[in-house]
């Protein structure tokens, strides 16, 4: 038997709260490409207590959803809002239809940036936008592009 240790610390968690979790878990999976590597149920049938989403490229983001439990709390206002966040990725154009297939609204087409990125924009069932894009930000490339 194989087994892989996982020695990636992420030290910054996005985290959204969406009204109808098991379709987020769908269109993040599905559409974005991001991998499931925790999910705990609620307590209403098909909520989410906390999902865990590894992204391809470093990092992930956790997920619930607002019938997680009985009495609401100050995270469920979260769900009434939007968030934006930005994901690397190699190769954006790979990943346009997959997530144009699991109904992405197009926010920003597929363009080239005056610096030197690749990438598009969209929004999930919610109104989440996810934009994705060659460029890893000033950090992971110690200022080089």
């Amino acid at each position: 038997m194989n087994t892989t240790t996982n020695d990636t610390v992420i030290g910054v968690w996005p985290t959204l709260v969406y009204r109808d979790g098991q379709a987020a878990l769908k269109f993040l999976t599905e559409g974005l490409g991001f991998t499931l590597v925790a999910s705990y149920p609620g307590v209403a049938e098909g909520s989410i207590a906390h999902a865990e989403l590894a992204w391809p490229a470093g990092g992930g983001v956790m997920v619930s959803s607002i019938d997680r439990h009985t009495e609401p709390n100050e995270f469920d206002k979260l769900a009434a809002l939007t968030a934006s966040v930005y994901l690397v990725c190699d190769d954006p154009d790979a990943i346009w239809p997959q997530v144009m297939a699991a109904g992405a609204a197009v926010v920003r087409e597929m363009r080239e940036e005056d610096y030197g990125s690749r990438g598009f924009s969209v929004a999930d069932p919610e109104g989440n936008v996810w934009s994705l894009g060659t460029y890893r930000g000033a950090l992971s490339t110690g200022g080089r592009q």
